[in-house]
């Protein structure tokens, strides 16, 4: 599957929401809820009228992982940038029907070069829950380096989980 990341756009607001209105229950099952409210779409289109505008500040990037058809089937965040110290944050979420099928893997390795040809970070730090064994595997394929497991122990779904802290270092 061919696949681009772009940059979040007011103009993909309706297709972004039925994305997340529709893989609501299965991100559900991996992260927090993002509360009922979020799913109507004057509140979400408020959402991401800040994330635009955090995004047009240079704060953080947002970008819609689409197919060949331009047809969402992920988001990638490159969140909280720090200019100074050139780092930021990694946050990603792959469709229910596009899960398993190395998009996020892909989609990582585009963005991580989009990264690094701009010069925005030269560090991108990223953590998941020490359950989530696929998304360890996206990281770890793209070269990220296992700090450390958390102290603390959230409980999610009935299960405790901690994080383990990742980051990524431009070469």
């Amino acid at each position: 599957m061919n696949l681009s990341l772009e940059k979040l756009r007011i103009e993909d607001s309706r297709a972004l929401f039925e994305f997340e209105l529709n893989n609501k229950t299965y991100f559900e099952k991996t992260v927090p809820p993002r509360g009922d409210e979020y799913y109507h779409f004057d509140v979400f289109l408020n959402q991401l009228d800040s994330l635009i505008d955090e995004q047009n500040h240079g704060i953080s990037n947002f970008y819609l992982i689409k197919d060949i058809n331009h047809s969402i089937v992920g988001r990638m965040n490159l969140v909280d940038i720090e200019k100074a110290q050139a780092t930021g944050h990694l946050g990603y979420r792959v469709g229910q029907l596009y899960a398993g099928k190395g998009i996020a893997s892909r989609a990582l390795k585009l963005l991580l070069e989009q990264v690094s040809e701009e010069g925005i970070v030269k560090q991108v730090k990223a953590k998941t829950t020490t359950n989530n064994i696929a998304s360890q595997r996206v990281l770890e394929k793209n070269g990220f380096e296992r700090l450390d497991i958390s102290d603390d122990t959230i409980h999610f779904n009935g299960v405790s989980v901690r994080f383990i802290n990742y980051k990524w270092t431009a070469k």
